[in-house]
């Protein structure tokens, strides 16, 4: 297992970004259709905020029925992305070595972080990544 490999090995570049006029029944549609459980909120090419399906899930009743009910849509319009996004993020920069990034996450409540490159966002890595590197190692 190499060292020193920095997170833009397996990073995701291929972004599926929301911006914060967006709505919830957007996010979900993305989520289901990306099949993903973490989108960026951005304001041009500047990360602003993080949705995760479990943010949708506490508020909704989505993980409840497969049907695509009124339910989640009047409780979605209840709600903006802003609101929902988690604002305080944590990022790290593209060269940033993996054992940080799992040392990160082991750490904290999240399981996905952006990779900010002069604050542009240009990418994200999640602990699913992290699994499929460690993975391939062996």
């Amino acid at each position: 297992m190499k060292r020193r490999t920095p997170v833009s090995e397996i990073m995701s570049s291929d972004i599926i970004t929301l911006s914060k006029s967006d709505n919830l029944e957007k996010a979900e549609k993305l989520f289901k259709k990306h099949n993903i459980r973490h989108i960026p909120v951005v304001n041009g090419e500047s990360i602003i905020g993080m949705l995760s399906y479990t943010d949708l899930l506490r508020i909704s009743f989505a993980d409840a029925t497969e049907d695509e009910g009124n339910v989640d849509t009047i409780v979605y319009n209840m709600f903006t992305i802003e609101q929902v996004m988690t604002k305080k993020l944590v990022s790290v920069s593209s060269d940033t070595t993996i054992k940080e990034v799992a040392e990160i996450l082991a750490k904290n409540e999240f399981h996905a972080l952006p990779i900010v490159d002069k604050s542009l966002l240009v990418g994200i890595v999640t602990t699913t990544d992290l699994i499929n590197y460690l993975l391939e190692q062996y």
